[in-house]
């Protein structure tokens, strides 16, 4: 993939968010890091206090329990709206000329349904892949393969 100098990279994940510019050329990648976002967001077992509540039916016989809230998925969704927000207001304010975008399927769903038309007019491409957990420079040699 070739990222333009001075081009954006966006590397997420449901708890990780980091925002690069490439200030090498498109063929030898030199991604600075302009911000970081972490969210502390542990598994939905440790974030619920109670089991789900149950419902009584007047009429007939029975019970049934209420679905429980994902609380972990909730706000890996909110965070993919934070992100696409602050995508918004770079775009809107000419922070940047071209996107590019890596983050997992389920991440890429969830920004695609935030992104303004700012945003999606300057998306030159998206990778569906964790990278949040690996280092800069392994990063950046595997956008130059994609």
């Amino acid at each position: 993939m070739r990222i333009a100098h001075d081009g954006l990279v966006v590397v997420a994940d449901g708890n990780k968010m980091m925002l690069f510019k490439n200030k090498g050329s498109p063929t030898d990648l030199n991604l600075e890091l302009v911000k970081l976002r972490e969210q502390d967001n542990p598994p939905n077992r440790e974030q619920k206090s109670d089991a789900p509540g149950r419902a009584f039916s007047s009429v007939g016989q029975g019970r049934s329990a209420y679905e429980e809230a994902d609380f972990h998925a909730i706000e890996e969704a909110r965070f993919a709206v934070e992100t696409a927000d602050m995508l918004r207001k770079g775009a809107l304010g000419n922070e940047f000329d071209s996107l590019w975008v890596v983050a997992p399927p389920s991440t890429l769903g969830a920004l695609r349904k935030h992104y303004h038309k700012e945003v999606e007019s300057r998306l030159k491409g998206e990778i569906a892949k964790n990278l949040t957990g690996h280092p800069v420079p392994e990063i950046e040699k595997i956008l130059i393969e994609a």
